[in-house]
């Protein structure tokens, strides 16, 4: 199996939420926080100075809700919300998406399984429980978004998300990249879906490293069998984080 990269003290880590930190679910509410995660989570953004922000297709509302107390940055939405280390974030406004979920809530109201999820800057259509629709989503929802202008459509997991086109993962941690405590600093990006490609990219391409969860193509250079296995190496980069401060000698003045 191969070895993960180590988190040094130097890293700016950023994490995807679904299928990455915790396993996929039915339904986006569903999502179950497995125990411990929040407290590791709390740690290793105390070992890294702060450097430590989760990068999602979620609102950043749906963060805080799943790993309350924590306030975290966030970059949500693909990048469309944002939460930066001050409480500040670029003003992005929202693309006319009114179609495209005309299209989705038809489609659900027709066809048993399907679900439609409303966010403040895209819209989602879930078929993890009606598989055997996706051909016919996707050729109405592609039709929807076709004269649509600044709008994409990703493909994820089960589910169908329009978006602007001027947001990805990838920007998102870009912007991250330019403020402190970020700044200066190595990125890892962990992430499982192919709405993640774009993060895997940027960081690479700042000297990081891209993490893949999961099977699929990627062009992330080091893949994580699950979430399980996620949850693991971030509780052990925890464990060496906090030796490697205990084993640091105090300053004069702190003797």
């Amino acid at each position: 199996m191969q070895l993960l990269p180590t988190v040094t003290a130097g890293t700016a880590l950023f994490l995807d939420f679904d299928g990455t930190l915790a396993e996929l679910a039915p339904t986006p509410d569903s999502v179950h926080v497995p125990s411990g995660l929040v407290t590791t989570i709390a740690a290793l953004r105390q070992h890294l100075g702060g450097a430590l922000a989760i990068v999602t297709g979620r609102r950043v509302e749906d963060v805080d809700r799943f790993l309350s107390p924590l306030l975290l940055p966030v970059a949500g939405e693909h990048g469309a919300e944002f939460r930066l280390p001050d409480g500040t974030g670029p003003d992005i406004a929202p693309p006319a998406l009114g179609p495209a979920l005309d299209v989705m809530e038809r489609l659900a109201a027709t066809h048993h399984g399907l679900l439609v999820e409303r966010k403040p800057h895209s819209v989602a259509l879930h078929y993890r429980h009606a598989p055997d629709l996706e051909a016919l989503c996707l050729a109405a929802v592609q039709a929807a978004v076709a004269p649509l202008p600044g709008v994409e459509l990703l493909r994820g997991k089960c589910v169908l998300e329009v978006k602007s086109a001027h947001v990805d993962k990838g920007r998102a941690i870009a912007i991250f990249m330019q403020a402190l405590p970020f700044e200066g600093r190595t990125p890892i990006f962990v992430g499982d879906d192919v709405t993640d490609e774009a993060g895997f990219a940027v960081v690479q391409g700042l000297g990081g490293i891209g993490i893949k969860v999961g099977e699929g193509p990627t062009q992330a250079r080091y893949r994580c069998q699950n979430p399980a296995a996620l949850r693991g190496w971030l509780a052990s980069a925890r464990t060496s984080l906090a030796a490697a401060e205990a084993s640091i000698p105090p300053s004069p003045a702190e003797s």
